[in-house]
């Protein structure tokens, strides 16, 4: 555990050789025990899923192109059970260390990928961003963390959780790295148009503890400066004078857990796996989603994507917290962290539902503990993002 912060497998030692020469070159980078290495069983963070799989045919396209650039894959990280939480904590393997929040959860799903990178072991590291399992981790950690725009980077040879949601991201200690490696990932990379509007999501701010959105606050004027307009917006304008994104979060749990159940349900059934605590409730939730009510969320989350292209439109980018506070003690409560889980994805869910990209940056801090702010642009725009992160926080 102290050698490698616990971010790694220990059911398989799995490196990989580069196979070219590129911008990469010289780097080394770990891999989210999701993505399948040929030869190798992908544990998806459940030995039960391990014990009733075989080795994969394939590697992930996404890993044969960071190696073809030049990097050098040095171990698979931990992730949490079957990636169905954003805490870190796998009763099976244990909980990475977040060596820049001593004694709080690294967050996950992507809990070893953001550990590694967090305590110096690797460049960079790939992880998947379904409900915020990059995001999550990325702010609690005091890294860079990419959700990319949903269906841009091929997902073969990653193990699904849900499909309509799940996307390909990593992690880095700088924003010029980020840039670099989107530049190997994202199909089509281009510089693009130089964004002038930064939206200030007050909605999404005041799902805050006023202390925690105080600490944002120069961040948020960091950010600013590399705009020339700013504006405060609300998300979620739809409903109420108070409503905010969190009224969109049962929906979006409702379309995941229902794609969660198809992808899983047969499996479940068959081989009864003894799932860890939470992750087992999560998914006997999953199997009671009613076909009409995810048909009414299908109807909210097409509401959503027109309201965040219109608001998005003319490359401005959105600003928002990532999560509703610091990580929390590794003693936590799963009570407590249940409570904490669905008011973070009541920011995390924005991104689901719209298909935006979205990227965590480590800019603020609250207890010595780090605090993640983000940035969303329109489905397409992770170089934007990118070029900010480099830009701000190289």
């Amino acid at each position: 555990m102290e050698e490698n912060l616990g971010a790694y497998i220990t059911h398989d030692a799995v490196a990989l050789a580069p196979t070219g020469d590129g911008p990469l070159s010289g780097l080394n980078f770990a891999v989210k025990d999701l993505y399948d290495i040929a030869g190798h069983t992908t544990g998806a963070g459940s030995p039960d899923w391990l014990a009733s799989h075989g080795p994969a045919k394939t590697t992930a396209s996404a890993v044969t192109k960071l190696l073809a650039a030049g990097a050098r894959m040095v171990a698979k990280a931990q992730t949490d059970e079957m990636a169905f939480s954003i805490t870190g904590q796998n009763a099976h393997y244990g909980t990475p260390v977040n060596a820049n929040a001593p004694g709080r959860i690294p967050g996950g799903s992507s809990s070893g990928s953001a550990a590694a990178v967090a305590g110096g072991l690797v460049d960079f590291a790939l992880g998947s961003d379904t409900g915020g399992s990059v995001r999550m981790p990325a702010g609690f950690c005091g890294i860079h963390g990419i959700r990319t725009t949903q269906d841009r980077i091929p997902v073969d040879g990653v193990h699904p959780l849900a499909p309509c949601f799940d996307t390909i991201g990593w992690f880095a200690r700088g924003g010029a790295l980020m840039e670099a490696v989107g530049q190997v990932l994202l199909p089509d990379f281009a510089t693009g148009a130089k964004p002038t509007r930064l939206l200030v999501a007050r909605d999404c701010f005041a799902l805050l503890p006023e202390r925690a959105a105080n600490a944002l606050a120069d961040a948020v004027d960091r950010v600013a400066g590399h705009f020339d307009r700013r504006e405060d917006v609300r998300v979620n304008n739809s409903g109420g004078a108070t409503d905010g994104p969190d009224q969109w979060m049962p929906h979006f749990r409702n379309l995941q857990m229902t794609d969660i159940w198809r992808s899983h349900g047969a499996w479940i059934e068959q081989t009864k796996p003894a799932f860890g605590p939470g992750v087992v409730d999560r998914f006997a939730m999953s199997a009671t989603i009613t076909a009409p009510a995810a048909a009414a969320s299908s109807q909210v989350r097409d509401r959503v994507r027109q309201r965040m292209a219109a608001l998005l439109e003319g490359h401005a980018v959105l600003c928002l917290p990532t999560a509703p506070g610091i990580a929390p003690l590794r003693e936590t409560p799963e009570s407590e962290l249940d409570d904490f889980r669905w008011r973070s994805m009541g920011l995390t869910c924005v991104a689901g539902l719209s298909g935006c990209p979205q990227i965590s940056l480590p800019l603020a801090s609250l207890e010595n503990c780090p605090l993640g702010l983000s940035l969303m642009a329109a489905r397409g725009g992770d170089e934007t993002l990118l070029r900010l992160a480099a830009a701000i926080a190289p």
